[in-house]
Formats: structure tokens, sequence, C-alpha cells
């Protein structure tokens, strides 16, 4: 199941309602684009006909090995589902087919002399289903935190050398529903042991491919690099949000190492570095990696410090229901002067399912402030909005204390905000009960027309900053999150260029990664996954959608600005059920923008009777016919749908 990398609280995008995204993507495909090819994740890809006719197997794991060890086609299962899909075999300009995940170090297992080498049965297994089924197919190479079923994956996981580090040296202890995953080093150097199984296992798959017949060759669209490729910390199931208390990799005194090299080259002397961080360092080798708060822990100068604001960026975000789009534009004041507009349709997943009224995921908004250039203080931030006929309504306000290095006091006045008596009357009639709202209309004790009358359908929420924030700039903790960056993008640089190297087609690698910055509520530093996105990478970009993504405003001015114009979505589910038809419209919205793929997150080939997990939140995202979790069985149906459009 793991194989699968379904990722339910990790790639969430942010997006507007499809009404709006509509009007801003391209009104009809590319006609060099080709065919849309929807190839949903299959558990169970291993399973035969032989395994399932046999009462003596008794689980999943056991079919597995059943079916792999004697050398049987697992086509059958797997065409009798894609037929289901799509009747009579792929034509036309959708076309059904199916994700093919290969966890890298899965492909091992250990000769009579104790040595790790690659099983040839487990490779031709995966392969016979290229050669025999009849289907268009991505091959996902599954390498990061989520390839972990194997026993080489356990006893790499045993050695701290292959593992990334909290700031108290010691790698996170992760689980993601019920499963196990290892936080794998994003270094290169291949004389880690994780790397050299990694990449091996690449290059060997790449050259098994090579030898496939030409027309089995031609079934494949393309290939997805490595799996979601980021830094981990704890709390990885539900903490993607975490503010407080914040903790990250990777702190292995190797990776710290690097950062001092990084810091070298971008400053070049070490009194370079004092000029423009104002920190008091002998030289590179006695820089520290940032990772003390200076809240709670003794710092022994000022550049130890970090957590979620010491880089100098403090978020302003929440959420806004507005079904009847009275709210033309959400503005951010500091100070009384207006800094931005706030960035809006981002998505809510969280508020989709906790508010009945709410239908769409898309009503996150957020600004990030930076904060390095102001001066240390109070300052007064207020998220304003502005209606239709031009009223200026206070959604909210929070007071941002920018601290000195020092510690020292800062004046106790608050600089004034944006004065609007309609704004605080009607955040004050925010708050009252509905029912005596229109109770209070009824009897003209208020009139239509008045502010709070006129935002009766509007509802909203400001989550942060909570409270009076106190925040420390630290500019050598700026560095670190870069650094941070450039690991992952190294790492899938080099992922990248192995599969070159290994003579895998450059038109057909993807990237499969998560965009976390798009969700109005989470926290993107945890990632540090920035600059593997956007224009100028050397592999085709392929995102992770999930929740209001899948139909999402963001992503289409994102693939515009970047100049985006073929790429993959290697995971795909838009996890609602409160609209009818938002699946067929977030499908509809892809193909338009001339995405090569989707990737439906998943389905599955194994019976009940060989099943062992019990429900959670991954396995209620199984499209299929009767399960209405998530929307799933709307999802099902509109898939057939749409492959017969």
């Amino acid at each position: 199941m793991r194989s699968l990398k379904t990722g339910i609280c990790i790639a969430l995008l942010a997006g507007s309602a499809w009404v709006w995204a509509q009007g801003t993507a391209p009104r009809e495909r590319a006609a060099e684009q080709g065919p849309f090819y929807i190839l949903p994740h299959v558990e169970g890809l291993m399973l035969c006909d032989e395994a399932l006719a046999d009462p003596a197997v008794t689980d999943a794991l056991q079919a597995f090995a059943y079916c792999i060890d004697r050398g049987l086609n697992g086509s059958g299962p797997l065409t009798r589902l894609l037929d289901t899909l799509e009747p009579g075999g792929p034509a036309g300009q959708v076309q059904i087919g199916y994700m093919l995940t290969l966890p890298l170090l899965d492909l091992y297992e250990k000769n009579p002399s104790g040595q790790w080498e690659i099983s040839s049965k487990k490779v031709e297994a995966n392969l016979n289903l290229i050669r025999h089924v009849n289907r268009p197919v991505v091959v996902y190479f599954s390498s990061t935190h989520f390839d972990t079923t194997s026993p080489l994956s356990k006893e790499l996981a045993a050695a701290p050398e292959n593992l990334m580090k909290l700031p108290n040296g010691q790698p996170p202890q992760l689980g993601y529903y019920g499963y196990g995953i290892h936080p794998y080093t994003l270094r290169t150097d291949e004389s880690v042991p994780i790397n050299h199984y990694r990449f091996n296992a690449l290059r060997h798959i790449a050259k098994k491919i090579a030898e496939l017949p030409e027309d089995a060759q031609k079934k494949i669209v393309g290939f997805t690099l490595a799996g979601e490729a980021h830094q981990l910390f704890p709390d990885f199931e539900t903490g993607m949000g975490r503010y407080q208390d914040m903790q990250t990799t990777d702190y292995d005194p190797a990776s710290v190492a690097e950062f001092r090299k990084w810091l070298r080259e971008k400053y070049e002397t070490i009194e370079n570095f004092r000029k423009k961080t104002g920190l008091d360092f002998e030289n590179f080798d006695a820089i520290t990696a940032p990772g003390k708060d200076i809240r709670k822990d003794k710092l022994n100068n000022f550049g130890e410090h970090y957590d979620a604001y010491a880089d100098g960026i403090a978020p302003v975000a929440g959420w806004l229901r507005d079904p009847k789009q009275r709210v033309q534009r959400l503005d951010l004041y500091v100070d009384g002067q207006l800094l931005a507009p706030m960035t809006r349709h981002m998505n809510r997943l969280d508020v989709y399912r906790a508010k009945p009224e709410i239908t769409t995921p898309n009503t996150g908004f957020r600004h990030d402030i930076d904060f390095s250039g102001m001066a240390t203080g109070k300052h007064r931030l207020q998220v304003v909005a502005e209606t239709q006929d031009g009223r200026k309504i206070l959604i909210g306000e929070r007071i941002l204390v920018i601290v000195p290095r020092d510690q020292s006091a800062v004046a106790e006045h608050v600089p004034p905000g944006v004065d609007d008596f309609s704004g605080m009357w009607s955040k004050a009639w925010h708050y009252v009960p509905s029912s005596i709202r229109k109770w209070l209309q009824r009897r003209r004790w208020i009139q239509p027309g008045n502010p709070q009358s006129s935002l009766e359908d509007v509802d909203w929420w400001l989550d942060m900053p909570a409270g009076m924030l106190d925040v420390y700039y630290n500019p050598l903790a700026r560095d670190w999150n870069e650094f941070r960056q450039t690991q992952v993008f190294r790492f899938l640089n080099q992922f990248h260029a192995e599969a070159l190297a290994a003579g895998l087609p450059a038109d057909k690698l993807y990237s499969h990664q998560i965009v976390p910055r798009v969700n109005s509520s989470w926290n993107p530093q945890l990632f540090a996954v920035d600059k593997t996105l956007g224009k100028g990478m050397p592999w085709k970009p392929g995102f992770n959608l999930y929740g209001g993504a899948t139909d999402s405003a963001w992503l289409s001015d994102f693939l515009k600005n970047q100049q985006i114009t073929d790429y993959g979505v290697p995971e795909f589910n838009p996890q609602q059920w409160k609209t009818p038809g938002i699946h067929a419209q977030a499908m509809r919205f892809q193909y338009r923008a001339n995405a090569r793929f989707i990737s439906p997150s998943f389905m599955s080939l194994v019976p009940k009777r060989l099943r062992s997990v019990a429900e959670n939140d991954v396995n209620r995202m199984e499209i299929r016919p009767d399960n209405p979790a998530e929307g799933s069985s709307a999802f099902y149906s509109a898939i057939v749908e749409f492959a017969r459009e």
C-alpha cells in the first residue's frame, strides 16, 4: 500500500472555484500535446490470477511473493480493471492506463553469499506489465522516504549515515497512517550506501527498459523521478502547518559541513560574511547551523537562533467564504498603509471538511511579510476586505513585535491602523449567530444596505499570526533555509542526471513534487522545495494535486507565469463530495491546461480477503463505485464518463 505514496496530507495545492478557473485555463488543448492520459495508481500490480484462485493464499504480501517467485504474469487483473474504465482499449484524445510504481530498494534481495543484489524476478514481474498490458503507462521510480517496505530499506535505515537529522542530532521517527517512513539523506554522495543502492537500481532498470521491444517502449508516456523529495519534520501526518516549536532537517554533521562550504561560495570571505550579516564568527568552520530557539534555549551567539520566523518572514493567513462574491479584493495593511493584496482562493481542505455550508476547499488567503528590513518595535497588521460597492471591512488584525538582537525593550506605542467604523461594526456583526441576524432584519432593527447586513453571507477567520507575535530576524537562518532548498534541488537534479546518463529519454522525465506553499495554512520551510519548482528546471514539472488544487486558479496563474506548457500530475484526487460534477470539471481543467497525464490516487486490485490494513485517511480515497468517502465513487464515475467523451 505504501508504494502508492498517495500523499493525502502532503500534496494539497491552492485553487479557485471552477467558474473562476475556467476563465483562466486554456480554452482548447494544444494539438501538439497529443492524448490526455488518465493513469491511476493501482495497488496490487503484482497480483496474478493464480494467486487469487488459490485459497491457501491469505494476505496480499504472500500473494505477491507467490506470483513473483513463479514468474507469473500479473497483467490479467490489471487489464480487467482498466477495461471497466475504458472498454475496448485506449483510444481517442482521452486514454486510460496506469502508473507503475517501482520502489527501487524493493528490487534487491540477498544472494547466497549474503550480498544485496537486484532480483531479476522482481524486475521481470514489473516489466511484464509493460509488455503484456496494452495500455499507456508512467513508470514511477520511488526512492525517497516512502521506499521503506523492503528488508534492504530497513537495514539502511539502521545506519545513521543514511539519514537526515533534527537539531538534536537524531533522525526524526516518522510514520504515515500505520506505515513507517525513513528520513533518507538528500546528500548525493554515492559513497553513502543509500545512494549507491538508489542509483544502481535506477541504472539497472533503465537498461532493462531500453531492451524492451519497441512496441512496449512506445506505451511509456513518462517517468517520474524519486517521488516527493523534501526535508522532513516530526508529526509528519498532521504537522505540515506547524509554526510553534518548529523542527526540521538536515543537521547531520556532513550536511552542516556542506552548509559551511555553501557559505564560503556565497560570501567568499569571512569578512564579507560578517559585514553582510552582522554576525561575528572567527571563520567559516566556526559557524554552526541555526537550531536553537531564543525564547527557550541559551544561545552562544545570535546566529544560532532558529524558529519559523527567524528567516525574516511572517505569514498572515486565514480563510474567507464568499459564495456570492461580495468581496472584490482582500488587502494587507501594515501600520495603516497598504502593503499588498492577499493571495486568495488557496486550498483549505480542512475548512471544507469542517463546515457543511462550505462547498469549495478554495477559501484560503495568505501573504508572507518580509520583516527583515522593517524597524524594530510593534507593528499593526490588518486584513481588510473591499466590497463591490467600495466599502472597506476589517477582517482581522494582529500585532507583530520585531525584537532587536539584544532583546532590548521595544516601544509600547502601537502604530495606528485602518480607521473604518463600518469595518469594526461588521466584524462584531460577524460573531452574531445567523438566526439572530435574520430575526433583527425581519424586525427592521437592522436595515438592508447597512455594512453588516451586506456581508451576511460572508464568513471568515484569521488563523495566523496568533495574537501578539514576537519575531527575531537572523540572517544566518535565511541562509540556512536557502541551503536546505539547495539540498533538495541537488538531490533531484542528481536523480535526473542519473536517469539521463542511464539512457532514459529527456522528453519523458518528470518530477514528482509536492507544492506546500500554495496551501494557506502550511509551513513551506518544513519542506524546502521552492528551488525545485517553476521554470528553468532540467526536468519536466510534475505536481501532486489534491483537494481544490485539482481545479485551481493558483495553478493556472502559476503555469502561465512560469511559462509551463507540458507537465504531469503524478498524484491527483479532488477529495470532494458536495458539488456534483466537480471531478469532471477538475479533469477538464487539467486537459485544457495541457497536462500530459494525471494519475488518480488510487485504485486497488487487492480483494478484501487479502487485506490487513484498517480503514484510515489513505484508504478512504480508494476510487471504486461503492466507496462514497472523499467523493471516491463520484470520482470513479467521472473517470469512466470523461474517457467516453
